[in-house]
Formats: C-alpha cells, structure tokens, sequence
C-alpha cells in the first residue's frame, strides 16, 4: 500500500508539544472524566510502503493527567497502573490499512504489563512546513478498549446502582510528528 501523499520516507519523531494522547471514561455512571498523558514519546519510520513502515510509542504511566490530584494519585497507584511497577505504556503499530485520509491503525497496546490487539480510526492530517522550515504530518485517531482487558479492574458499588468507573474507555490521539532533518 503506498504511503500517504506529502510523506516522505524517513524518521518521524513525535512532536509533544503539539500532540495529545486523551483519554474518556464514564464516572458515576452520569458523566464522563477526561484527562491526558503528559509525557509521550514516538517514532514512526516510513517506508516505501506503508507494509514497511513502523510506528512505536511510550507513553510514561506516571504522567497521568485527570486535571484532579486526588483522583491522579489514586490512578497512579496500585488500583489501576500502578506506576511503580509498570513505568510505561506502549504501542507498537503492526498493520495499517486504508489511502487518503482514512486508516485502520492495527497494534499492540501495553498496559500495565498486559498486551492485546487494539485499532486505531485514524485520519490522516496532512504534511506542512513550518515557518522555520521542519516538515511535519498530522493524524487523528481514536479506539475504544475494555480497562478490565488490561488488568484496571478496580471499581465501587454505586448505592444507586451501577459502579463508579466505567468499564470502557476511549483513547484519542492527535499526534504531529516532525521529520528528520
């Protein structure tokens, strides 16, 4: 499959500045929490095709970003990635499917040291250069996953009914990667 128009073979490395991996879960049944890993590192290697092309992520457990200190410190703990033990999460791209600005990123996602397929709905962005002359590429994605598949089981009884963390949660991304000078 050919790679995207505008990109080029090479080392793409993830601009984290410019770039958020987020995340959505249900709470108490009636709202939802939104947070963010704050530290993030990428690479993506392009190929001539996008069947020789790779993509690695490290996403630092203990960045974990709930905008709620109390409830951060709880997530970082022992009930759910227990940053002590498990320091990162992973990604490692191992199939991607599609042209244009639609793809179906296939990978292996780590969590708290469990591994299971995950796919992306990523949209492709476009290539741009900036004013200071850096290429860069956008993409958007997003995947929703079972937190008990990754070992998060951790939860409270609701005394209305129902639990306190809900079971799925949606990861979103919208990366931008630079090339390589």
């Amino acid at each position: 499959m050919m790679i995207p128009s505008g990109l080029t073979t090479g080392t793409w490395t993830l601009d984290g500045s410019h770039s958020e991996i987020g995340f959505t879960v249900r709470h108490a049944g009636i709202s939802k929490v939104r947070g963010n890993f704050d530290d993030v590192t990428a690479v993506m290697e392009i190929g001539p095709s996008l069947e020789d092309s790779a993509i690695n992520a490290v996403i630092q457990s203990a960045s974990f970003n709930s905008n709620d200190a109390n409830r951060d410190g709880h997530v970082k703990g022992a009930d759910f990635f227990d940053v002590e033990q498990f320091p990162e999460l992973t990604f490692t791209v191992t199939g991607i499917e599609g042209s244009g600005e639609t793809y179906r990123v296939s990978g292996d996602l780590t969590i708290k040291g469990i591994t299971r397929p995950v796919v992306l709905d990523t949209e492709f962005n476009g290539v741009a250069v900036d004013p200071f002359g850096a290429t860069r590429a956008g993409f958007s994605g997003s995947t929703v996953i079972s937190r008990k598949d990754f070992g998060l089981t951790w939860n409270a009884a609701l005394e209305t009914g129902g639990v306190l963390v809900g079971d799925k949660v949606t990861i979103s991304v919208d990366a931008a990667f630079v090339a390589a000078a």
